[in-house]
């Protein structure tokens, strides 16, 4: 198995996306609704790496080396509209996590996306998305202490800190709240149906 091209490979899917977000943050429009391009590329590597993984398993550090097992993750985190690939690649993460072979931050990360897109309280605070204050803020988590707690065993700064970086960046980026928070929602919500993160 020539894990040294599957490393590339994955690495040159991971560039593609970032990019692409580069892309869109230069004309303006990360913080409209989700780009038919961006959606076409998230589901393109989604698929791509699927492929990988049910030849290799997970890409871990052992196979794939750091970087590459980076790239997966975040490609996974990307890939919102394939709820049954984010969910088999969060199980396979854990077992990775617990056996040293990835990082348990990048579980946190994942796991709390799946939470949020699930309507559940995330545990680590990782997501954050516009409230209708048009301030980006935490999505809805059981408790700060706890949060924090759990942020402070794998090595992540605290959620107050983390809210202040995420600020400045979509300042940075002249990401901008969206219009009309209500209707946001319910397209959120549609979306939510629609790809199968909710009944």
């Amino acid at each position: 198995m020539n894990f040294k091209a599957i490393a590339d490979k994955i690495i040159d899917l991971k560039n593609k996306d970032l990019a692409l977000r580069k892309k869109l943050v230069k004309i303006g429009k990360l913080s409209e609704s989700y780009d038919e391009e961006m959606k076409k590329l998230h589901n393109k590597n989604a698929k791509e790496l699927n492929d990988i993984i049910d030849i290799i398993g997970y890409p871990t550090f052992d196979k794939v080396g750091k970087e590459a097992n980076e790239a997966a993750w975040l490609i996974v985190q990307h890939s919102i509209e394939q709820p049954e690939f984010m969910k088999k690649c969060a199980k396979l993460l854990e077992i990775a996590v617990t056996e040293n072979k990835a990082e348990p931050k990048n579980l946190a990360y994942l796991t709390d996306r799946i939470a949020v897109f699930q309507d559940k309280p995330q545990l680590f605070g990782t997501q954050f998305d516009w409230d209708e204050n048009g301030t980006l803020s935490p999505n809805k988590f059981d408790n700060l202490f706890n949060v924090n707690e759990r942020r402070k065993l794998i090595g992540l700064n605290s959620l107050e800190e983390q809210t202040e970086i995420i600020q400045k960046r979509v300042k940075e980026e002249n990401q901008t709240s969206p219009i009309d928070f209500e209707k946001r929602k319910i397209k959120m919500d549609e979306w939510k149906k629609k790809v199968g993160w909710k009944k």
